[in-house]
């Protein structure tokens, strides 16, 4: 009696349910308690909650935690009701959800797991299939993202694309710049990718945006224009792949610059490409004076560089007027610097000037999104890739969500309800 009477209050079983009988088998290393639903209780459609007769009775089985080192298993005949309007259907039981073969207390223990370290090991430590791990973290993240506010206001998100696997293959990641988060996720990075985060806001939560900061992704802006008011306004060019367009350039011109110089026989420019990507403070001391000669011989590298620097000052602007007068200043140098890859950039640049303008002014930057990434490539590498993009998703959304992924505790703390969970 008294083994029983423990399970009942370690389970947190309460009426109907009791427990009638723990089988212990030394051998098998396992425990199975075996509970059964008192028969005087009526039962209840679990859709409509009206009574309904009894249809039958089906054995299930769920994995619980272990007791002193031992495999638990709980074991229970549960009812089935006939309902004159939804049918057949079989009760919830307060340990399990639903369709699962765990426990829910099992469950938050692998989820903690899961957090940890990839489906793989955390299956190998709990004794499990790699599909039943899997299956776990795959309704955590379903009941994660049924309890999101709907109505939630976001007032600085990012977009941007990670890469799934080669060839080009692409997500599209929408970020919480305010709770560094992950919101919304698609495949590839069209138009229709970015639409359906869009079109799961209302008016009122599309109008409350103030920043959406991107790269220049046509698709990324086109999407944004036709979903947000008064986009034009709040779209801003993410500083540091504007950054990374001034070191691509300056680049082009080093290795043009270089291959003219070699044909002269003059390698004075071997091996200094990190030279000229290098900001102008982070020049030693000790490297300067090399660096001072090399830009005497190497001038039209030199003049990028220097192009690449003074734009690298123009972010700290409060007024829109005076932003614009500089960026036209600087965009006026480039286009007469009588260097192609520097023109064809200002090309660019003057393009989509009006969202560097707005990135300043509002401060906004896609740092966080690409901070967000790389912690993405990390997921990604723990678990030695997926060759399936729904369970990459599902690992984004589980780590990097912020979701509510545990089943919902009951009054008494001791037990998991889970007719209410999503």
């Amino acid at each position: 009696m008294r083994d029983k009477h423990l399970y009942q209050q370690v389970l947190g079983i309460n009426d109907p349910w009791q427990v009638f009988d723990v089988d212990l088998n030394p051998e098998k290393q396992e425990v199975r308690v075996h509970i059964q639903r008192k028969a005087r209780v009526p039962l209840a459609c679990p859709q409509c909650s009206k009574a309904c007769p009894c249809y039958d009775h089906r054995r299930k089985e769920w994995r619980h935690l272990d007791t002193c080192q031992f495999k638990t298993i709980l074991v229970a005949d549960i009812p089935r009701v006939k309902c004159s309007e939804h049918g057949v259907h079989q009760i919830p039981v307060p340990w399990a959800k639903q369709g699962s073969g765990f426990t829910a207390l099992f469950e938050r223990l692998v989820i903690d797991w899961l957090k940890e370290a990839n489906i793989k090991a955390v299956a190998g430590l709990m004794g499990l299939g790699w599909s039943a791990v899997d299956g776990i973290m795959q309704r955590a993240v379903k009941r994660g993202l049924a309890r999101r506010d709907d109505t939630a206001v976001f007032r600085h998100i990012g977009v941007d694309e990670v890469s799934f696997q080669k060839r080009h293959e692409y997500i599209t990641v929408v970020s919480d710049h305010d709770q560094n988060r992950v919101l919304y996720l698609a495949d590839d990075r069209k138009i229709t990718s970015l639409d359906g985060f869009y079109k799961s806001m209302n008016d009122k939560q599309k109008s409350a945006i103030s920043s959406v900061s991107m790269d220049m992704w046509p698709a990324f802006i086109n999407a944004t224009r036709r979903c947000v008011p008064d986009a034009d306004a709040k779209i801003a060019f993410d500083r540091f792949h504007v950054a990374k367009m001034f070191n691509d350039c300056v680049d082009q011109v080093r290795r043009a610059e270089n291959k003219a110089l070699l044909a002269d026989g003059d390698h004075c420019m071997a091996r200094s490409r990190y030279n000229w990507l290098r900001h102008l403070g982070d020049v030693s001391r000790k490297h300067w004076p090399d660096f001072k000669a090399l830009r005497t011989i190497a001038v039209k590298t030199a003049r990028a560089w220097a192009i690449k620097e003074y734009a690298s000052t123009l972010w700290n602007y409060i007024s829109r007027t005076w932003a614009e007068k500089a960026w036209k200043k600087l965009l006026g140098w480039m286009s007469r610097s009588r260097l192609p890859a520097m023109v064809k950039l200002a090309r660019t640049i003057r393009k989509h000037l009006w969202g560097i303008i707005n990135a300043i002014v509002l401060t906004a930057s896609n740092g966080k999104s690409e901070s967000m990434n790389s912690r993405i490539q990390k997921v990604k590498s723990r678990s030695n890739g997926f060759r399936n993009r729904e369970r990459f998703r599902n690992a984004i959304y589980f780590h990097l969500g912020a979701l509510d992924l545990y089943p919902s505790l009951n009054k008494d703390g001791l037990t998991y309800v889970t007719h209410t969970d999503s």
